[in-house]
């Protein structure tokens, strides 16, 4: 049994992400939690709040036990960049890209 959550235009660029994502695939739910509570990325606040959300979508929606559940696949992919501009000398302008992801997390036993 799977259960997904999903987060889409997150402000992480993907590969940022992934070096978080590395570190929870194939987990159990309780070290991945306590791995990214105490991981001091950007990244592992986002991706902690989701894989919260797909353990209570487990419980909730499908009955499972908690304590058998482990991070099946976490996916981090490029989303579209936010594009930003800033001034530069002689009236001209450079653009900035802020990149964005989406994430989802599938936890099963």
């Amino acid at each position: 049994m799977e259960t997904t959550a999903v987060l889409r235009g997150v402000r992480l660029s993907a590969q940022k992400g992934r070096l978080v994502a590395d570190q929870i695939r194939g987990l159990p739910v309780d070290k991945a939690l306590n791995l990214l509570t105490f991981s001091p990325k950007k990244g592992a606040r986002i991706i902690k709040k989701l894989l919260e959300s797909a353990i209570a979508n487990a419980e909730h929606n499908d009955g499972a036990d908690i304590d058998e559940l482990k991070v099946k696949t976490i996916y981090i992919d490029k989303a579209d960049n936010l594009r930003r501009f800033t001034a530069r000398a002689k009236g001209r302008g450079n653009v900035i890209l802020k990149q964005t992801s989406h994430i989802r997390v599938v936890v099963g036993n």
